[in-house]
């Protein structure tokens, strides 16, 4: 690290009750979420579901109709953007097109009055942290979107903000320079060490770069956790549906048993485990079972899984690193299957017979109401 930039310096936030009411329209109702210091967070969620609007919230620039925001537990609702020293990212850059690298990133210590010395050095070092130092002189229009999205990090970052906001910083790059700003962005922010609250409808980036990822629909919290919590143990149908593609496969509970539970869909027995301490259906409960295409297998002749169901592809696709399989089943309906291309055991035809399995644990009930905690 540069000696112009200090790592390290992270804060911890805290959300209480936060509501936004625009007429009889309520944007965001009664969301409560903290980030810890130097925590990455993504706000995730579809188009319409207050995750922008809480992050205006948190900057400032929209007031709460309820709720508190609070900084290492000090009370920051009312303090104007200015004073909340936060820097934020957006979308489309806000760069000022007539001044240089330089002088974009320079600008926030301008007008907090820090001296040319101390700005230069600073500057150079936040143009170091994103490596585009050597196009300090230039003008925006002479750089790429990746390098004007890295200028716009630099500016936010330069003089060290109490927390770093990003709106869908990356949306607007094409995928592969979007992977590759992903990944830069994480390791700016283990570098640096500061708190980062981002915010995307994009799940795979909010995989990859978040310490924890809370998801939002209609303007409530519908869950938080580690990306793998939400991906594995998603707690209803939009979250598994919304963080990756999955089967719901729906059935009624015929047997219960310590450690797992069968539920019976047509003729086919689907065997579910539930960990000590995990809610369990009743017996003779509807029930619903979330499974991820890729923890289904195809089985070969004389191999058996907790779980079996034969069927034929209806469909299939080929994507360099897999096969994406449409089964269809008698008493599933349609089946997604992620098959690996390497070796795969079998060359896909439509109308081919196949037999899938899969354990007891590949699968996870989920309850169908979307606005669940």
């Amino acid at each position: 690290m540069s000696a112009g930039l200090s790592p390290g310096a992270g804060h911890a936030l805290e959300l209480a009750g936060l509501t936004r009411r625009y007429g009889a329209f309520t944007a965001v109702q009664d969301v409560s979420l903290s980030v810890a210091s130097g925590e990455f967070l993504t706000l995730l969620g579809p188009s319409g579901s207050g995750k922008t609007t809480i992050l205006m919230m948190v900057a400032g620039f929209t007031e709460p109709s309820e709720g508190h925001v609070r900084l290492d537990g000090r009370d920051i609702t009312v303090l104007p953007p200015e004073r909340r020293d936060f820097g934020m990212v957006f979308q489309g850059y806000a760069l000022f097109p007539h001044m240089t690298v330089a002088e974009n990133v320079a600008f926030p210590l301008r007008v907090r009055g820090i001296s040319r010395a101390a700005r230069d050095e600073k500057v150079k070092a936040a143009l170091d942290l994103v490596q585009l130092d050597r196009f300090a002189d230039r003008k925006p229009a002479q750089l790429s979107g990746g390098q004007q999205q890295r200028v716009a990090l630099a500016r936010a970052l330069v003089f060290e903000p109490a927390l770093l906001l990003l709106d869908e910083p990356l949306s607007a790059l094409d995928k592969k320079l979007r992977g590759e700003l992903q990944e830069e962005l994480k390791t700016l922010h283990r570098r640096i060490g500061r708190t980062f609250i981002n915010v995307t409808h994009d799940q795979e980036e909010a995989l990859r770069l978040s310490d924890r990822v809370a998801i939002l629909d209609h303007g409530r919290l519908v869950q938080q956790g580690t990306p793998q919590d939400l991906y594995e143990r998603p707690k209803t149908r939009f979250v598994a549906d919304f963080l990756g593609r999955s089967n719901f496969l729906a059935g009624t509970v015929r047997e219960v048993r310590p450690g797992a539970m069968a539920l019976l869909a047509g003729a086919t027995r689907l065997v579910q485990a539930v960990p000590e301490g995990s809610p369990r259906l009743a017996l003779g409960a509807p029930g619903v079972l979330a499974l991820r295409p890729e923890k289904i297998t195809l089985l070969a002749a004389g191999e058996t899984a907790d779980t079996e169901v034969t069927g034929a592809i209806a469909a299939w696709s080929y994507h360099g690193t897999g096969f994406a399989l449409a089964v269809q089943t008698a008493d599933l309906g349609l089946l997604q299957v992620a098959l690996p291309a390497w070796r795969a055991p079998i060359a896909p035809t439509e109308g081919m017979p196949v037999r899938l399995g899969w354990p007891a644990d590949a699968s996870v009930p989920v309850a169908e109401d979307s606005h669940a905690a």
